[in-house]
C-alpha cells in the first residue's frame, strides 16, 4: 500500500517458500533505470514498514541455514520502435535468434557478472543445490534450477522474455542492470548461440542426473573470489560504449577481495567452534 501510494504499481506480492517469514514483491515490466529506482524503493519501502511495526526486513540473500535463500531476478526483453525484437512465434519458448545471442551473451559472461549481481560472500551460501537456486549456467523453459528461466506464461508478442535467476538484492542494481544489458548486447553483436556454446537448452531435472552427466554443465561461481577473478578475466563487454571503465572495475574487484571476501575468509565462523573447538 505504501508504495503504491508513492507511485510503484505492485504486479502482485506472495509468501514465499523460505519459512513464514518470506515474501516477494514483483513490480511490472520497465525502462533499464526507473526499474533501477523502483528496486531502491522497494527495498526502502519494505524496511520502513517493517520497522515501524517492531520487525525487520532483511534481503540478504540467505540469512538462515537450511531455509530458501532470496533472490532478485530480472526479466528482460528489448522492444524496437514498439516491436518486441525478443519475440518469435516458432521460437524456443517463443524467443527469437535475436533473444537467444542476448541470453548466449549473458550466459558467455555469466562468471564476471556474478561479481556485479551477486557481489557478496553472503550471496555464495545461497546458490547451493536445494533451494530452487540456480548453480549452473544454462538455459531453460521453466525450470528453476537454470541460471535462465524462460516463463512458459510469456508467450504473446509483448510478454515474450526471459529471466535471469542468479542475481540478489546485495547488488548496486544500477551497475547490476547496465552490467546484464551489456552482455546481452555483446551476445546479439557477436551471435553467440547458447546451444552451440554448451548452454543448454535443458528441460530435464539435472538433480536427477548422474554425476558425469551434471559435469557436461559449466558451474557459475561458487566464491565471490572466483566472481571477481572471472571479472578480471573478462570484462571488455562493460567497456562498450564508455558505461563502465577500467578505474571502476578494478576498484570494485579491489575492496570486494579485500575488504569484503578476505575480511569474512579470515575470521573463525562459529560452526568451526562446534566441530574444531576440542580437538
Amino acid at each position: 500500500m505504501h508504495l503504491e501510494a508513492m507511485g510503484v504499481e505492485v504486479k502482485y506480492h506472495h509468501h514465499e517458500v523460505g519459512g513464514p517469514g518470506q515474501c516477494e514483491i514483483e513490480t511490472p515490466m520497465m525502462g533499464l533505470v526507473r526499474s533501477g529506482d523502483v528496486t531502491q524503493m522497494v527495498k526502502y519501502v519494505a524496511k520502513m514498514t517493517a520497522h515501524r511495526r517492531g520487525q525487520t526486513a532483511t534481503f540478504m540473500p540467505k540469512p538462515l541455514y537450511g531455509e530458501a535463500g532470496s533472490g532478485m531476478h530480472f526479466h528482460q526483453h528489448l522492444f524496437l520502435r514498439g516491436a518486441n525484437v525478443f519475440y518469435d512465434a516458432g521460437g524456443y519458448g517463443k524467443l527469437s535468434r535475436t533473444a537467444l545471442h542476448y541470453i548466449g551473451g549473458i550466459l558467455t559472461h555469466c562468471p564476471a557478472l556474478l561479481a556485479l549481481t551477486n557481489p557478496s560472500t553472503n550471496s555464495y551460501r545461497r546458490l547451493v543445490p536445494g533451494f530452487e537456486a540456480p548453480v549452473n549456467a544454462f538455459f531453460s523453459l521453466g525450470n528453476r534450477s537454470a541460471a535462465i528461466r524462460v516463463p512458459k506464461y510469456a508467450d504473446q508478442s509483448d510478454t515474450a522474455r526471459f529471466e535471469f535467476r542468479p542475481p540478489d538484492a546485495t547488488c548496486n542494481v544500477y551497475l547490476a542492470l547496465a552490467a546484464q544489458l551489456l552482455a546481452g548486447l555483446d551476445g546479439i553483436a557477436r551471435q553467440i548461440d547458447p546451444q552451440a556454446s554448451g548452454f543448454g537448452p535443458i528441460d530435464a531435472n539435472i538433480f536427477a542426473w548422474t554425476e558425469e552427466q551434471r559435469r557436461q554443465i559449466k558451474p557459475l561461481p561458487a566464491s565471490l573470489l572466483e566472481a571477481c577473478q572471472a571479472l578480471e578475466n573478462d570484462h571488455a563487454f562493460l567497456l562498450a560504449g564508455g558505461v563502465f571503465d577500467e578505474g571502476l572495475i578494478a576498484d570494485w574487484i579491489a575492496h570486494k577481495l579485500n575488504e569484503e571476501y578476505y575480511q569474512v575468509r579470515n575470521r573463525p565462523h562459529p560452526y568451526e567452534m562446534a566441530l574444531y573447538f576440542d580437538v
